[in-house]
């Protein structure tokens, strides 16, 4: 291989190795846009909030899940958890509404995840209607069990330690649990699928171009 033939190849390379990281660069910069602006539509989402039970209007679900599992569709399950992660960095600094919002949003983080894993590898890569299902019933399924567990070992006691506000004073923990808390999530289990469903559907033209 003469002079000429080596500098052609080095130049090559170099150009190829450009054209590489400006690759790189672009898809990162494609992603972290995505994330922010799904992670800003998901705070917002969260002012949206109304019960589910008129007996237990302090329970209330919101809709910030859809933008977190839109995440999970067009990027990957990293995503989502970055945007759940960055939705509820936004939801502490700049809309904390003391005791139930620092005592809660742990919670929710949990709720939100079983959600995230179940989509992620019950129906993400075969989106059939019948996947959708089992993955909707897992996860409203396995967040009420999650929800049930951390209200007995986590929220109550620390509602009542740090709140003034203890339920089992008022109501009775067995029947917070029974009456309040797994209706509730499972409730809201259900509306959150349909609605992401509806969401998902309405979304395909979208979606095939992302």
């Amino acid at each position: 291989m003469g002079e000429d033939e080596v500098e052609a190849f080095c130049l090559l390379f170099y150009a190829s190795s450009i054209f590489k990281n400006w690759r790189n660069l672009m898809t990162n910069t494609r992603k972290m846009t995505i994330i922010a602006i799904l992670s800003a539509v998901s705070f917002l989402l969260m002012y949206l909030k109304f019960p589910l039970i008129p007996t237990a209007s302090f329970l209330e679900v919101d809709f910030s899940l859809v933008p977190i599992l839109f995440g999970l569709l067009v990027l990957d399950m990293k995503s989502s958890f970055a945007i759940l992660l960055v939705r509820t960095f936004l939801k502490l600094i700049l809309n904390n509404q003391g005791p139930s919002t620092i005592i809660g949003l742990p919670m929710n983080i949990a709720a939100m995840s079983v959600f995230i894993l179940a989509v992620a590898y019950f129906w993400k890569n075969e989106q059939t209607l019948k996947n959708y299902l089992k993955a909707a019933t897992i996860a409203t399924l396995g967040s009420t069990a999650v929800m049930l567990v951390l209200n007995y070992v986590y929220a109550v006691p620390v509602y009542a330690a740090f709140a003034n506000f203890d339920i089992k004073e008022i109501l009775g923990l067995t029947n917070y649990l029974l009456m309040m808390v797994l209706p509730f999530n499972l409730l809201q289990g259900i509306v959150l699928s349909a609605i992401f469903y509806i969401c998902y559907k309405a979304a395909q033209p979208i979606l095939k171009k992302v």
